[in-house]
């Protein structure tokens, strides 16, 4: 037998303790504290991120900030506007420091105040709409995806008749049949419940489809099993164990969703059945513009711009987001 390797007791060999004293603690990192330190170092998804939330304040502040520049929404400034339109374009639109974007043709309303608080409406309804079409499409995709059979059939071929149905022409056939006061609103507020329910009922399937595969994936994993083993009932393994592991497809398909519904108020604004007027929306500035485009055609770039600055903004913050979350989705 060999004779053992004696080593001294002072050696660095004897003591590897002594090796780690005054190396820190290695602490470990949560999933939100790693996705973060991602999410810092790309530059392009802060970049959207601090524009949303700068878009944010604006439309919460929105009456402060016109106060602040001495501009009204609605105010007609009938006296800078030329009556034969022509000169409107030498002026550039009547931009001076009194009005920074100008002001609208015929009415002279200020162009500046009615895009600060169309960024309440445009907003307002897209969180209010996806807020509604996530809940409802969580709620169908987890319960699809964990029981699966005849309950999954079922509520898949739902999501197929949502995805198939025809929203624009629904949302104009409804507009038109809805009345002026409807379960005690009327005028703006029934627009805007109205428009958040098309947007948001209609549109749940989409978030619904990820969150039934992402399911799928979950309910074979060792912690559902141990959960059910213990006797854990169905209610508390949907929504304890499944939907916290379910809040990162969640939140980044959410960051995306809200541009979606910013470019459907838009849209349904420019084609006359959003809010009404005098109430000041993107979509509906940009029907306006349409009508006085060759006589003032600067007129459609403050409420283009702000759609375009608002949908990139959400875009990059959302795919910023997913590969932070899921950086094997790269």
């Amino acid at each position: 037998m060999s004779t053992p390797l004696e080593v001294e007791p002072g050696s660095s060999s004897a003591q590897p303790e002594a090796l780690l004293e005054g190396a820190g603690k290695i602490e470990g990192r949560s999933l939100w504290q790693i996705s973060w330190t991602r999410l810092k170092r790309d530059k392009v998804a802060l970049a959207g991120g601090f524009v949303v939330v700068f878009l944010i304040l604006v439309a919460v502040f929105a009456p402060l900030i016109c106060k602040i520049f001495g501009v009204t929404p609605n105010e007609f400034h009938q006296d800078l506007v030329d009556p034969s339109l022509q000169t409107s374009i030498a002026k550039w639109n009547g931009i001076s420091w009194d009005h920074p974007f100008g002001i609208e043709p015929v009415n002279g309303r200020d162009i500046f105040a009615r895009i600060v608080y169309g960024a309440r409406i445009s907003l307002l309804i897209a969180f209010l709409a996806t807020i509604v079409s996530v809940v409802i499409g969580t709620v169908m995709g987890i319960v699809a995806g964990y029981f699966g059979g005849w309950i999954d059939t079922i509520i898949s071929r739902l999501m197929d008749i949502f995805l198939a149905f025809p929203l624009v022409l629904f949302a104009l056939a409804l507009v038109g049949a809805i009345p002026d006061k409807l379960l005690g609103l009327q005028g703006d507020s029934l627009r805007v419940a109205l428009i958040v329910f098309i947007i948001g009922f209609f549109s749940w399937p989409y978030i619904g489809r990820i969150i039934r595969g992402q399911t799928l994936s979950l309910r074979e994993r060792e912690f559902v099993d141990a959960a059910r083993s213990l006797g854990a009932r169905r209610p508390y393994i949907l929504f304890t164990e499944l939907l916290p592991n379910l809040i990162a497809p969640i939140l980044v398909y959410s960051t995306l969703l809200i541009p979606t519904n910013v470019l459907f108020e838009a849209a349904l604004s420019y084609l006359g059945v959003g809010v009404r007027p005098p109430t000041a929306s993107w979509g509906d500035m940009l029907s306006t513009a349409a009508n006085w485009y060759q006589v003032v055609p600067l007129y459609m770039i403050p409420p283009g711009l702000a759609i375009f600055v608002t949908v990139l903004a959400f875009n990059l913050f959302g795919d910023g987001l997913r590969d932070a979350l899921d950086p094997r989705s790269r």
